[in-house]
């Protein structure tokens, strides 16, 4: 039984990560209904993008890895989980140049989204003036 606990330990952490990740992608989704989302989302697309872009690997990904070895797994196990999210989150054939691809998607995504909301926040407030609060 200990074994299996580290093992769903491990499924945890990987479903944080995944929903880390489309959160880093995609939260800028919500805040075109919700700008207060924005407060959550801009730090964590930042850092989504920094890794990216700086070749670093994420602690989430260390700390799968170390619960799986303890649940007696050598890295990853084909669990349904794991089998589905790890190939999302850890391709085959990622290189330095598909990494900075998949930052640019996001950084780009996320800017587009930020840009509607500006726009939309310009229209219904006037043009800003001075500087932000």
């Amino acid at each position: 039984m200990h074994a299996m606990l580290f093992r769903w330990l491990a499924d945890l952490v990987l479903l944080a990560h995944f929903g880390f990740v489309a959160f880093v992608v995609l939260g800028g989704l919500p805040v075109l209904r919700w700008p207060k989302v924005a407060w959550i989302h801009l730090p964590a697309a930042t850092w989504g993008v920094f890794v990216e872009y700086a070749g670093i690997v994420c602690p989430l990904t260390p700390l799968e890895i170390a619960l799986r070895h303890r649940g007696g797994e050598g890295g990853y196990a084909d669990t349904f989980i794991a089998h589905y999210l790890t190939v999302v989150l850890y391709p085959a054939g990622l290189t330095r140049g598909v990494q900075i691809g998949f930052g640019t998607v996001a950084l780009l995504l996320n800017v587009v989204v930020y840009l509607v909301v500006v726009a939309r926040r310009r229209r219904t407030t006037g043009p800003v003036t001075g500087y932000f609060p």
